[in-house]
């Protein structure tokens, strides 16, 4: 199971950053944010579909072909787990070596975007204030890491229980004969 785990969880972390890294490019080059939400959700479900595979080739390979509910759930939280980590480790390094302005520009765009759809003063006011506090909290570094765990693990522990709902097997009892 280890090293299910460990090859599994590897290369997702590696694809979901490299969509991570990919996409933040994308946004310093053009500044605009949009659309890249949605590219990086899909990454993260791309990579996570690692979590399939990984129950998957256990269950077949190694147990017989039976998975429980819970060992199916536990390896796709491992895996989920690792790839979050790599996720978070690679955006830290992005963050404070090549892009540490990054709040900036991300309030500067929502600030933009409120003003072209019409908002209120009142409404940017009270999104400015906001925004002003998500500035405030990444000066934290371990609040970048919360940030950004919560942002990818809750999408693993979706995946996972839906691959441990779908792969789970329990080994066929024989009926007794008389």
């Amino acid at each position: 199971m280890r090293k299910i785990v460990l090859v599994c969880g590897i290369i997702a972390g590696i694809i979901v950053s490299v969509f991570m890294v990919s996409s933040i490019a994308v946004c310093y080059s053009s500044n605009n944010f949009e659309g890249n939400m949605l590219l990086g959700y899909a990454a993260m479900l791309l990579s996570f579909s690692l979590i399939f595979v990984g129950v998957r080739n256990f269950r077949d390979k190694y147990n017989g072909g039976f998975v429980s509910f819970g060992k199916a759930f536990q390896i796709g939280l491992y895996i989920s787990l690792i790839a979050s980590t790599i996720y978070v480790t690679v955006w830290l390094v992005d963050y404070y070596l090549f892009v540490p302005e990054f709040m900036e520009r991300y309030a500067t765009h929502v600030m933009r975007e409120l003003q072209q759809e019409g908002a209120s003063a009142q409404e940017l006011q009270a999104e400015s204030v906001k925004m002003d506090g998500y500035r405030e909290m990444y000066r934290n570094p371990l609040m970048v890491i919360l940030f950004t765990y919560f942002e990818i693990l809750p999408v693993g522990l979706i995946v996972s229980l839906i691959c441990a709902l779908i792969l789970k097997r329990k080994p066929a009892q024989s009926l007794p004969t008389a």
